[in-house]
């Protein structure tokens, strides 16, 4: 028996990123293109003010009309993909963001341009439902490889979208625009080809189901925190282009930086922020600091390199907040993932739409510092309002995962529950899944302990619990195995990576093991698990709060670059768990227990 060191969950080694089917690279270039339509129109907003004879409010209208439709039609993209499937999804909105693209850049007036963005806007909603849940059904090798190459996708689109801007508005307004029609339609030809046809899901969704999901308290307190945040972003994006009086290239490399951050801290910094000091430090922390940077705007608007250096220190907590917070709606919210993700969308992107049309309101109708003022205001309204979720966060964020319940293919036995350590009430998220007793079974959590089995899919999962039964042989335990159902969640969408079905089929086969060697076996299935440093944590987090005297483990297996772009399992179990550990090598003699 060791002290604690590693953690064998999701052990297998890392697949490389860049191994990938083709039909994920096929997609992860839509996403590129697709997230590049965010900045993509900042650095040509004040040419198309001049060259159209239109002011700074009828400009960000490119932004509103945008955004709100996504936000609306973010309430039907379920409905359709589970009637014509992901794939025919992704590719209505990629055609339609083509068709709608290449007529703004082909319009001759404000009116025109502002109509067809919100078709774009449409197309843009039926890609983000879908794109992530096709590279992880397209993904081969492991889907952490997938998802990482989909942040990064997501990141640079983010970046490049502003600096292309800038280079195609320097030749013309229309440039960019034109552009993107072109890309997309070629990552529209090589979707259409390179990737599979996906089953139609069993389920259908209702257009009003994201609407009833906000009944639930803390997804609506999360998605109306992120309302007022959008506030505050798209006002930074969508209105500090006309002080900043600069070039179309200039803007271009302006936002560049900005978008550059963005990408840096949504995909790296974000995750080590949050597990470090937790969803809700981090969140309350990280849109105080912005409220300051966006303060800072108001204040010195009128100098342009104090306004630059503000807007582009923004993106470290635009990037920030973009992750965390799904994270958190996703880890509060007990709806599926697509449809948490529709109704927070809906939300937030109805905040994002309305700020830039009103910052130049705003201006007009007083001055130019007026929009950040109310911008960095709304920042502490939305501090506000996540305040009044503080208790159901934290509960969520120890969960890390929904409860769920399997039929015993054996007869099961009474257990006394088992008192939680932290709250002193029972683990909301380690209700079991499964009993398989054979035998009566006293369970004393503060004298006895229990034994923790940690385990994935590998072959070493036998020998786990094997190790972990012998051990509670011996000293008279119980055995918990436990195993993490892991979810991608990105700053624009969530996606189950492992069937539950298969969850439960997992847990199930190992109980019925320990049941034939006469251990007494309890079976945990922890849902909704965002990546392996996440895995770690809420293993170790369930063995302290069910006070384990052990924790079993395989031989951790990571590197390479996925390693690098988010916490191992084993450095975050290293890092909370409390117990002791053992570690089993299939490679070398069985633990002597």
């Amino acid at each position: 028996m060791t002290s604690p060191a590693t953690s064998s969950h999701l052990h297998a080694p890392a697949a490389s990123p860049f191994s990938q089917p083709k039909a994920v690279w096929a997609v992860a270039f839509a996403c590129v293109v697709s997230f590049m339509g965010i900045g993509l129109v900042d650095p040509i907003l004040p040419a198309i003010a001049s060259d159209l004879d239109a002011s700074p409010s009828q400009v960000t209208l490119l932004f509103t009309s945008y955004l709100v439709v996504t936000a609306v039609a973010m309430l039907v993209t379920g409905w359709v993909s589970s009637r014509i499937g992901a794939k025919r999804t992704l590719i209505a909105g990629l055609a339609v963001i083509v068709v709608f693209a290449a007529l703004a850049g082909a319009s001759d007036s404000i009116g025109q341009i502002v109509g067809f963005r919100a078709g774009w806007g449409v197309g843009n909603a039926l890609f983000i439902a879908t794109s992530l849940a096709v590279i992880v059904a397209s993904a081969s090798g492991g889907f952490v490889g997938a998802i990482i190459l989909y942040e990064a996708a997501l990141g640079l689109g983010i970046a490049v979208g502003p600096l292309l801007g800038g280079l195609l508005g320097e030749l013309s307004w229309r440039g960019p625009f034109f552009g993107v029609a072109a890309l997309m339609s070629i990552a529209l030809i090589a979707t259409l080809v390179l990737v599979e046809p996906m089953p139609i899901p069993e389920r259908k969704v209702s257009v009003l189901d994201p609407i009833r999901a906000l009944r639930h308290r803390g997804l609506l307190t999360l998605s109306l925190t992120a309302l007022f945040y959008n506030w505050a972003f798209f006002t930074v994006l969508g209105y500090t282009p006309f002080p900043m009086d600069l070039g179309a290239i200039q803007l271009g490399f302006v936002f560049f930086a900005w978008g550059l951050l963005v990408a840096l801290f949504s995909v790296v910094g974000a995750p080590r922020l949050q597990a470090r000091f937790g969803l809700a430090r981090t969140l309350y922390a990280n849109l105080a600091l912005f409220a300051v940077v966006v303060l800072v705007i108001a204040i010195f608007v009128e100098d342009r390199a104090v306004l630059i250096g503000a807007v582009i220190t923004a993106g470290v907590f635009i990037g920030i907040n973009n992750t965390v917070t799904t994270q958190a709606v996703m880890t509060i919210s007990p709806v599926d993932r697509p449809i948490a993700s529709a109704a927070y969308g809906f939300v937030r992107f109805i905040g994002g739409g309305l700020a830039p049309f009103a910052a130049g309101k705003m201006v007009e109708a007083w001055n130019i510092r007026v929009p950040f003022y109310i911008a960095s205001a709304a920042l502490v309204v939305a501090i506000a309002i996540l305040a009044t979720a503080h208790r159901q966060l934290g509960e969520a964020e120890l969960a890390q995962a929904e409860s769920v319940e399997v039929p015993a293919e054996a007869p099961p036995a009474e257990a006394p529950p088992v008192e939680a350590g932290r709250s002193g009430d029972r683990d909301p998220a380690a209700v079991p899944v499964d009993h398989v007793v054979r035998q009566p079974v006293r369970v004393d959590a503060e004298t006895d302990g229990i034994t923790v089995a940690a385990i994935d899919a590998s072959s070493q999962a036998a020998e786990v619990v094997a190790a972990a039964g012998r051990l509670a042989a011996r000293y008279g335990r119980t055995v918990h195995v436990v195993h993490a159902q892991e979810s991608a969640i990105t700053p624009d969408g969530a996606v189950e990576t492992e069937a539950f079905a298969a969850a439960q089929a997992l847990v199930r086969t190992h109980l019925v093991a320990l049941a034939d060697a006469g251990v007494p076996a309890v079976g945990h299935v922890l849902r909704h698990v965002r990546g392996h440093g996440a895995a770690g944590r809420t293993v170790a987090e369930y063995a302290n709060a069910h006070h384990a005297h052990a924790l079993v483990i395989g031989v951790p297996e990571h590197g390479g670059l996925a390693a690098l772009m988010e916490e191992s399992a084993s450095a975050e179990l290293w890092r909370h768990a409390r117990s002791s550990i053992v570690i089993v090598n299939p490679e070398r003699d069985p633990v002597a227990v």
